[in-house]
């Protein structure tokens, strides 16, 4: 569900003033589109960017409905064809929020056109389209152009924070690293058959969806790659009813008009070894049933651990194991400082963020970027990385969980 946009205080008016424009044009405006048009309609009004995100055209197929999300989130033009966005002139950076099936054409189109690129994760749906990809973002880069995947929770301030302290040497060594992403919503036998699971449009299941997250948000952690891995994966429900109407978010209905294959995997777990030598461990799944978006990680080093859950998204527990046994242990960090990360521009002290901030940080992150001529993290090359490693644990699946090692 869209948040309500956050207005700015009284030492953020006017910042937008005088900045040059950067005009955005999307395609998609479902879950992930309303989560888009929120950072790029709020980072503006909150941080002093170096350009002005302008909402300036939303695409989709079907013009009514279209048009109604762009009326709902601010958008001022519409167009039902992603071509036709492309080629407009008032559009200088295409944000992709489509299926899977979609990303490569549509990112290396609007590269080729000269335009700047955020794509939504995970950034295909095969190595192959990721290599195509980061190959024209690479040849964009030398033009000018930016391409960023959206791999957002690397924006939420507890993660940013524990990515500071893991770079400070806070935790030490590293040994052990383990992620979760735990959600309920496929547990309905009669849950109709969205493009989700579907592999010709979303490519992977539970691995693609939430797997990329946990695998990106871990290797950014630790500041290293995965060497390799050996997982298994499951299906569950193999035949689910045909889809009725339109689909909203994560919820559907079904036609009773017959029934079709998943094709795609349910939930994915495994294992992998960090090229340091750390160890890490997986699970992604729809079928965790009570569990609606706990993402949740640990980090243990020779120094400390660090802890994170996404559904108490505000608090990073840190236990020092320097300190004396006597009275050392987990702390909770309440990261709502205005020296944590992205913090100095939001609320007061204890005034927590939500869900809906890390695409405004999201949207700020990828403007200075662009502004300043440097490379997004993460990039496309992230993005194909993360591709590598999701492909090597369906491989390792696909040989009864023999090791895997991830290609470079």
């Amino acid at each position: 569900m869209e948040q309500p946009q956050q207005s700015a205080g009284p030492e953020e008016a006017g910042t937008e003033a005088g900045k040059p424009p950067l005009r955005v044009g999307m395609v998609g405006y479902a879950f992930m589109g309303a989560a888009h048009s929120q950072g790029w309609r709020t980072a503006g009004r909150v941080f002093d960017l170096p350009r002005r995100p302008v909402l300036a055209a939303l695409c989709g197929r079907d013009a009514a409905a279209v048009r109604a999300a762009a009326d709902r989130h601010g958008w001022a033009a519409t167009e039902t064809d992603w071509r036709a966005l492309i080629e407009r002139d008032d559009i200088d950076l295409v944000d992709i929020c489509t299926p899977g099936d979609s990303h490569a054409e549509i990112a290396v189109a609007a590269l080729s056109a000269g335009k700047h690129v955020l794509c939504e994760k995970p950034l295909a749906n095969t190595v192959e389209e990721a290599e195509a990809m980061a190959h024209a973002a690479e040849s964009a880069y030398e033009r000018g152009q930016s391409a960023m995947v959206g791999f957002n929770y690397r924006r939420v301030p507890a993660t940013a924070l524990a990515r500071r302290m893991v770079a400070e040497g806070r935790l030490g060594t590293l040994r052990h690293i383990r992620v979760t992403y735990l959600q309920d919503w496929l547990n309905d036998p009669e849950f109709p058959l969205t493009w989700r699971l579907r592999k010709e449009l979303a490519g992977s299941g539970s691995l693609g969806d939430l797997g990329a997250h946990i695998v990106d948000l871990a290797q950014h952690l630790a500041g290293e790659r995965l060497a390799g891995v050996s997982a298994l994966t499951e299906t569950f429900v193999r035949r689910r009813p045909l889809p009725g109407g339109a689909t909203s978010g994560l919820a559907a209905g079904g036609t009773g008009a017959g029934t079709g294959t998943v094709t795609v995997d349910d939930a994915a777990l495994f294992t992998g070894r960090f090229a340091s030598g750390a160890l890490a461990s997986f699970e992604a799944t729809r079928y965790a049933t009570g569990r609606k978006n706990a993402l949740r990680l640990e980090l243990n080093g020779e120094r400390g651990s660090l802890a994170f859950d996404l559904e108490r998204l505000n608090e990073l527990w840190f236990h020092d194991a320097t300190e004396p046994g006597t009275h050392a242990g987990f702390r909770r960090i309440l990261v709502t400082e205005p020296d944590h990360p992205y913090l100095d521009a939001w609320w007061p002290p204890g005034h927590g963020l939500g869900y809906e901030h890390s695409f405004v940080h999201q949207a700020r992150d990828l403007v200075h970027a662009i502004a300043e001529g440097r490379r997004p993290e993460p990039s496309f090359a992230d993005g194909l990385q993360v591709q590598r490693v999701l492909a090597a644990v369906e491989e390792s699946a696909e040989k009864n969980s023999a090791y895997t090692p991830i290609a470079d």
